[in-house]
């Protein structure tokens, strides 16, 4: 007898509806039952508080969670395996063949990927019949925090290479193969250079780059010999691990192949004393075009250090530290019903309370064009200022041409570069100016919120 093959856990992209929490679907099994699944729904995502040491975000992972909302559907094999389970044996037989004809048909309304964001505005607003806005809750929360949590941890560590190059190494420390490729995404959005990921890099149009491996100079009888041997068959791509065995020997060897490499790479020991030898040994050897990238557990504090100590750096690879965001590894984004049957609701428990009604949030600049305050108002309140949420999907339709990654990665650069000086830093000022309209205020108060 054949054993059995291994269970995988890649999804079917066509067959996501029960990539979800068990209560989305009671809840749409219960709305059903109730005769509410089809009463109009808002419903708001944001972020309650910024992640410890954070003085603002990046808006992140809208493209794939859209495509998500778009294919979302449930296969029959699916849907007989739940109808059996133990949750739903009062619930009606004919529900579960509502799930078969699926199709997402709401309203998403969205801030652009890219754009610099801030805790307690709404950065996702979705109108949808109840039961179907209730479902899109785990998908859309997956599919935005850890994008958005990456985008925004990479932005810090480009701004604290002051212009040097960063790349991104992380696939092989993240939480899963998949978060390789969502941490490649996020991170050129935000300004990285480039990804070590293969298949990230060849779907998006990431630049690929790569250095080589510490096994390949250890396959060789010489640490010169494989140094030699990886220049000859790589040209292009010829940037030398040189820490396997002693640093400035390997820095040497490096600098005495002709025609001379790209770059060294030195990923162990003091990054400052190791790069300052390097710079010397390799200008010492009329090699100054070689350029030096570093690694070694990385992150924006360590980069500010190395630059702050005078390292000669001209590039970082960051990997752990980026795909994991470890010293801020979660974000409290949320998704709430604001509104049903175009009546506000509201939440009211102690530390998680919520504003009523569809909102847009408006940007105000100063004389600079650098960022000054955003005001979140009701959805239909005139207000001066950059409306900051636009239309995304249409009646389950695409509303218009989402950007190109590379449009993307430049309007996150705009955006971060209107930043306000006190928000920059590894260690940000105080908190970013939101304000909430009056008629927002009145309506909460109305509501008991206040």
């Amino acid at each position: 007898m054949m054993p059995e093959p291994p269970v995988s856990l890649w999804p079917d992209p066509k067959s996501l509806g029960p990539v979800t929490d068990l209560y989305q679907l009671t809840m749409m099994a219960g709305y059903a039952a109730a005769g509410i699944d089809r009463s109009p729904a808002t419903f708001e995502l944001f972020v309650r508080k910024l992640p410890p040491g954070r003085s603002y975000m990046v808006f992140a992972g809208l493209e794939q969670a859209v495509g998500t909302l778009l294919d979302l559907a449930f296969t029959r094999k699916q849907v007989d395996e739940i109808r059996r389970w133990p949750a739903f044996e009062k619930i009606d037989p004919a529900w579960f063949d509502t799930l078969l004809d699926f199709k997402f048909s709401g309203d998403v309304w969205a801030v652009p990927e890219g754009t610099v964001v801030f805790a307690g505005e709404p950065l996702v607003r979705v109108q949808a019949p109840l039961a179907e806005a209730q479902l899109v809750e785990t998908i859309l929360l997956s599919s935005l925090g850890y994008p958005t949590l990456v985008a925004s941890k990479a932005a810090r560590i480009v701004e604290a290479a002051e212009g040097r190059a960063v790349v991104d190494f992380g696939a092989r420390r993240g939480h899963g193969p998949q978060s390789g490729f969502l941490n490649a995404r996020a991170s050129y959005l935000a300004g990285f250079a480039g990804t070590s990921h293969v298949e990230a890099a060849r779907r998006l149009g990431i630049p690929a780059v790569g250095t080589m491996a510490h096994a390949w100079v250890q396959s060789f009888s010489t640490e010169k010999e494989a140094f030699e041997t990886f220049a000859r068959l790589f040209p292009k791509a010829a940037t030398l691990l040189v820490d396997t065995y002693d640093t400035d020997n390997g820095v040497r060897l490096a600098a005495a192949i002709e025609p001379p490499i790209q770059a060294i790479r030195i990923d162990s020991g003091d990054l400052v004393a190791a790069s300052k030898s390097a710079r010397q040994i390799l200008d010492g050897l009329d090699r100054p075009t070689v350029k030096i990238l570093v690694s070694n557990d990385l992150d924006e504090f360590k980069v500010a250090d190395l630059l702050r100590e005078g390292a000669p750096i001209d590039s970082f690879g960051v990997g752990t530290e980026l795909i994991t965001s470890r010293d801020a590894p979660a974000i409290s984004m949320v998704y709430k019903l604001v509104e049903l049957d175009g009546v506000g609701r509201i939440k009211r428990s102690a530390g998680k309370r919520t504003y009523p009604l569809a909102k847009q949030v408006y940007r105000f600049r100063d004389r600079n064009g650098g960022f000054a305050r955003d005001r979140v108002t009701k959805v239909d309140e005139p207000s001066d200022g950059e409306p900051l949420l636009v239309p995304v999907l249409t009646a389950g339709a695409l509303a218009g041409e989402m950007p190109r990654l590379d449009a993307i990665r430049e309007h996150c650069r705009a955006q971060l570069g209107a930043l306000p000086g006190y928000l920059r830093g590894v260690d940000a000022g105080p908190a970013y100016p939101i304000e909430y309209s009056e008629a927002l205020e009145a309506e909460a108060v109305k509501l008991g919120l206040k």
